[in-house]
């Protein structure tokens, strides 16, 4: 929120919540129940003209400038090779805890989670199934499209059971500087509705 409040860019608002991360670090429960439970966070930010992946671990972050087709985020690392920002301190922290050699190529996912991100795309999971559902409409999403995606409990993004799903939010974000952009949100407590 705040990042969208400070910033009138993708990469600024970028730039305004690792700030704020550095200087306050995250933490906090997630849940509005007494059992404690937390993690780190992932963010799709985006403007009319480009979009970035942030995915955090403590302090520590990576960002990853989104090129072209589709991204998404759920629940765990992502970004593996391909980082295009990222906290000063990354690699030395990873090196200085025994996960990264210093040799072998700098993978953020592999690194600083317990997730296998070689089955990240084909292990049946929220990730897995919320890139097979975009990659399915690549090049034609709608946001009646994206809507869908955003409803569908089979494949686990419209999460229902212990843990709900209580909002979404779709954006229609034009390059055309003249066209407004458009953002609907979940007006109930179910996006399914």
């Amino acid at each position: 929120r705040l990042g969208l409040e400070r910033a009138d860019t993708a990469e600024k608002a970028l730039t305004v919540i690792v700030d704020l991360l550095e200087k306050y670090g995250q933490g906090g429960n997630c849940m509005e129940s007494h059992m404690a439970f937390t993690y780190y966070n992932s963010f799709l930010i985006a403007d009319r003209k480009e979009a970035w992946v942030l995915e955090t671990s403590g302090k520590y972050w990576a960002a990853e400038k989104v090129e072209g087709g589709v991204r998404n985020i759920s629940n765990q690392l992502s970004i593996t090779t391909k980082i295009d920002r990222e906290h000063p301190g990354l690699r030395e922290y990873a090196k200085s805890k025994g996960w990264w050699d210093g040799e072998k190529e700098f993978d953020f996912a592999a690194t600083y989670s317990y997730v296998n991100t070689a089955r990240m795309t084909t292990s049946r999971g929220r990730y897995c199934e919320g890139y097979k559902l975009l990659n399915k409409h690549k090049g034609s999403i709608t946001s009646e499209i994206m809507m869908e995606i955003l409803r569908d409990k089979e494949s686990g993004i419209n999460m229902e059971g212990g843990f709900m799903t209580t909002g979404s939010m779709v954006s229609v974000l034009p390059q055309q500087a003249n066209l407004p952009c458009i953002h609907f949100f979940t007006g109930t407590p179910d996006p399914a509705r």
